[in-house]
Order: C-alpha cells, then sequence, then structure tokens
C-alpha cells in the first residue's frame, strides 16, 4: 500500500546562497525515512534565462510557460546529481507506490504538458506547480523551501491560492527550520580555501 507522500518545493532562489543547497541535500534523506518523499523544483537561473530571453526576444507568454517548466527540470537534474539516492521521475505515475524511504524528485515538463492544469502566465510558477502535484498525490502537507521566512500568503506566487485544495497544509521554512524538521544539526559553513600564492 503506498504512503501518502510529503512534497517538498525546493526554491530556485536557493541556487544563489552559499550552501543553502547543501543544507537541503542533508534534510532530504532525513525526511524520507519516515515517509516518501516527492521534491518539486523550482526554476531557479534556468526560469530567470527564460525572462531575460522573453523580454529581450519577444517570447509569447505560451513559449515562456513551457520554457520555464523546461527550467524546472533543469534544476531536477541538478538537484539529483546532488542527491545520488533519490530517483528522478518525470510523471506522477511513477510515485503512486512511493513508500517510506524513498526519495523522489519530479522533472515535471512532461507530466504538466500532458495535464495543463494552469494558467500560460507568470502568476503561476514552480509554487502553484507544487500545489497541483500535492493535490494529485494526495499529500497532506507541502513544505515550500525558501530563501526568507514568511507566509504562503506573502511568499507564494499569484495563483498559489487557488491551486491548492483545503485540506492541504502548506509550510514556508528555511533551510536552517527544513534542517530542524528532518532532525538534523546545522553544520558550519563551508570552509573557504584561498588559492595558493603563485
Amino acid at each position: 500500500m503506498a504512503e501518502r507522500p510529503l512534497v517538498v518545493k525546493v526554491g530556485g532562489a536557493l541556487s544563489h546562497v552559499p550552501g543553502a543547497l547543501d543544507e537541503v541535500t542533508r534534510a532530504l534523506p532525513a525526511l524520507a525515512r519516515v515517509q516518501p518523499v516527492v521534491v518539486i523544483p523550482g526554476g531557479g537561473p534556468f526560469a530567470d534565462q527564460v525572462r531575460r530571453t522573453q523580454h529581450d526576444l519577444g517570447a509569447s507568454e505560451d513559449a515562456a510557460h513551457w520554457m520555464a517548466i523546461l527550467g524546472m527540470d533543469q534544476y531536477a537534474h541538478l538537484l539529483a546529481d546532488r542527491l545520488p539516492g533519490a530517483r528522478l521521475v518525470d510523471d506522477l505515475d511513477a510515485l503512486r507506490d512511493a513508500q517510506a524511504g524513498e526519495l523522489y524528485i519530479l522533472a515535471p515538463y512532461r507530466w504538466m504538458k500532458r495535464a495543463d492544469p494552469l494558467p500560460h502566465t507568470w502568476d503561476a510558477t514552480s509554487d502553484s506547480i507544487a500545489a497541483v502535484a500535492a493535490a494529485a498525490l494526495g499529500a497532506r502537507e507541502l513544505l515550500l523551501v525558501k530563501v526568507v521566512s514568511g507566509t504562503p500568503e506573502t511568499l507564494a506566487d499569484a495563483l498559489f491560492p487557488a491551486s491548492c485544495p483545503p485540506e492541504l497544509v502548506v509550510r514556508c521554512v528555511t533551510t536552517p527550520a527544513l534542517l530542524a524538521l528532518a532532525g538534523v544539526e546545522r553544520g558550519p559553513p563551508e570552509a573557504t580555501v584561498s588559492p595558493a600564492p603563485r
């Protein structure tokens, strides 16, 4: 019997914060010990590039929507590379039999292209995609891992409230809070190694 997963959306902005992805990749396997965890990637620098391309080259909202979701796929591959025990999947059907001890990373383009559940606008970001995925999986809880503290009302995208089923518990957490939820101690910052003098 499959277990209801915990869905964790890993914000793209974390890729710009030194050490943040290291903390995420330490916390996720610990969370997965007690329940299956499904990671939804943000768009990060890949979606940022889509915004610039749309501005510079005049891409339509439809084109930008799918390009940004492909950016989420790229971020999914980056996360999978940093989490050797995780399974990279491209469809929710692969998650129907998820069990405790399993960690999945969803590259959402294939599933989103087929389901197409959201308007093609920047008002719907990876936050809304995470909410739609959590609803489809019957998850009880969605964690939005953000750079700053706040609430879904202040930090999530404009279409997020309409994308969430009322029974879904949603929390915005920073990486230290994620580590605490996982029962993992926060380690010292990575030491910076200066290049040897020439």
